[in-house]
């Protein structure tokens, strides 16, 4: 894995969440190296990237942390529970100018990840999500977790219409979608509040709520290794609370603009 050395380079930052994920957290990240070594005289000859890896561990008891550290990932341990802890405590880490993110279970293409930076770059977005819906095999998610998933989609953008309106009708196919790459400079213009499973969503809403360029892209979504950690209907639940409190939290701050305003409220988004 390139370090952080002295040549000029763009450096990014590749954020993985473990929770005892030692069956495949070695095989991400050497598909990951794989991919970031193989990319830069391929797609960044001119600029080459600069990663460095962090591993958000919460308190795994399999070897997990380890396993990542012999592979030259920085662990972070959170002991705090939740997906959306582990990622924001992972944001505030991150040094790179660019940032990734994948599960620890392979059910992400880890392979894609430099590829979809350059795109990002070439494009000039700010925010890049991947759609596991489009092309999913049936075999990688529930039935209940495809239909949750679907209902959700639904269910935000009959919420936040407007506002996806106002982004020039772009849409986002998969809410609950963990696989972003992004600037990091954007976490100065998002707010993020939750710990749980719905960061995932309030990440994008953030997005577009601000007027951020962003785009989706549609990924392969593969089985994951180990056992499931979602419940179907608890975490849904919890979707659906996030999107009600979160609408009428969006309500409020367009009737008092604050200092980043939301796109289309009729105050200008900086």
């Amino acid at each position: 894995m390139v370090g952080w050395g002295s040549f000029p380079a763009m450096r990014a930052t590749l954020i993985v969440p473990t929770l005892n994920e030692s069956a495949s957290i070695g095989h991400v990240l050497e598909t990951f190296q794989r991919a970031a070594a193989e990319a830069n005289p391929r797609w960044f000859a001119s600029d080459p990237l600069e990663w460095e890896v962090l591993v958000v561990d919460g308190a795994s008891t399999d070897g997990t942390p380890e396993i990542a550290k012999r592979l030259g990932a920085r662990v972070i341990d959170e002991p705090r529970k939740g997906y959306g802890r582990a990622y924001r405590t992972g944001f505030a880490e991150a040094r790179g100018d660019v940032v990734a993110t994948l599960d620890g279970d392979a059910t992400y293409p880890a392979e894609e990840v430099p590829r979809l930076v350059r795109e990002l770059l070439d494009r000039g977005l700010d925010f890049l999500t991947c759609d596991r819906l489009s092309t999913l095999d049936k075999r990688a998610m529930t039935t209940e977790h495809r239909i949750g998933n679907r209902v959700l989609n639904f269910l935000m953008h009959l919420a936040f219409h407007r506002y996806f309106r106002a982004a020039g009708g772009a849409t986002i196919t998969d809410s609950q979608s963990g696989m972003w790459v992004f600037r990091r400079s954007i976490l100065e213009r998002v707010r993020l509040t939750q710990d749980g499973m719905p960061m995932s969503e309030e990440l994008k809403l953030e997005v577009v709520l601000r007027g951020l360029k962003f785009a989706e892209v549609p990924i392969h979504y593969s089985e994951r290794w180990g056992p499931p950690k979602l419940s179907s209907w608890r975490d849904g639940s919890r979707n659906l609370g996030f999107l009600f409190t979160k609408r009428l939290a969006v309500a409020r701050e367009s009737r008092r603009p604050p200092t980043h305003p939301v796109a289309g409220s009729g105050e200008p988004a900086r």
